[in-house]
């Protein structure tokens, strides 16, 4: 039996190039960690603003607050009754969080949460939120914190000793696995650029953590 005349094989097409995360479109929680005055509550409301999804901002530091007669103010030094207001507060943010996530929209939280406080530490953001968080550190150079807790008032406002002392605290974050920002020299939106971008990759490949 004669064969079929010959002609020309088609190179193979390439395979489809694995889709770029797009944190802009996509529901997630997103734990903002860095000291005060590194810009998170800023950074946290511009991101949920402008994102295509609804998003959710949830600070730790304005829930502490809603205790009005009784606050705990940890600026007149930690006790086991700031502690104990600052896990309660940890609740309901993660309940919050919770509650959003599972109505389909995203959440960013933020809190100064240090390397060297397990107590208070990551480990109670991912038992509260789950183990979908994705935590990012901002923390821009000292001088620009004090500068801009300078510009803070009320309980907010702390001293220059203790605005170094816990910067000096996150510096443990280096190291630790976690995408760091130094927003030192960027404004709000370039910074929630730069967020969108570290989410993209830590949704590609989560931090261990």
């Amino acid at each position: 039996m004669p064969l079929p005349p010959g002609g020309p094989v088609a190179m193979p097409s390439a395979p489809p190039a694995a889709a770029v995360p797009d944190p802009a479109g996509t529901t997630l929680a997103v734990l903002l960690i860095g000291p005060a005055g590194a810009g998170k509550t800023s950074v946290a409301k511009y991101w949920a603003d402008h994102r295509r999804v609804p998003t959710a901002h949830i600070s730790l530091d304005d829930v502490r607050e809603w205790v009005r007669s009784g606050f705990a103010d940890p600026q007149s030094g930690w006790n086991d009754h700031s502690e104990a207001q600052y896990r309660l507060a940890r609740r309901t943010c993660g309940f919050a969080a919770r509650n959003f996530l599972a109505n389909g929209i995203s959440c960013i939280l933020d809190d100064a949460v240090f390397p060297d406080r397990p107590v208070v530490g990551l480990g109670g953001w991912k038992r509260h939120v789950g183990p979908g968080l994705l935590p990012v550190v901002l923390l821009p150079g000292l001088d620009i914190v004090l500068e801009r807790n300078a510009e803070r008032t009320g309980n907010r406002r702390l001293t220059d000793e203790e605005v170094a002392r816990i910067h000096g605290r996150m510096a443990g974050w280096y190291g630790s696995g976690l995408p760091i920002i130094d927003n030192s020299q960027m404004d709000v939106p370039e910074t929630a650029r730069v967020l969108d971008d570290v989410l993209a990759r830590s949704i590609a490949s989560p931090p261990q953590w």
